[in-house]
């Protein structure tokens, strides 16, 4: 994933190709990167878009950078299946 802090909106873009290839879901949120407000306002927007609950997500990677890996609570399969389904509605 990557992030935008402090932007107008909180929202999520889609899937973009970064300049080094790598695919990655950008979304923005509207709190500023201090404090890891940026980063509690991205796990409120996840769990918000996906219908999961708060405590389903946590950051594992990229506490300071733009670049986040989260991990998600849940049975795999299902997990799998509804985040290619909400990948495919958003084209």
């Amino acid at each position: 994933m990557r992030l935008q802090p402090g932007a107008s909106r909180a929202k999520v873009d889609g899937v973009v190709v970064l300049d080094d290839g790598a695919a990655v879901l950008k979304l923005r949120v509207t709190e500023p990167p201090e404090g890891g407000k940026a980063n509690a306002a991205l796990i409120k927007l996840l769990a918000k878009t996906w219908k999961l609950p708060k405590s389903a997500l946590s950051l594992v990677a990229g506490q300071s950078d733009r670049r986040k890996t989260l991990a998600v609570a849940g049975d795999p399969a299902a997990l799998r299946r509804d985040l290619e389904d909400w990948l495919a509605g958003l084209d």
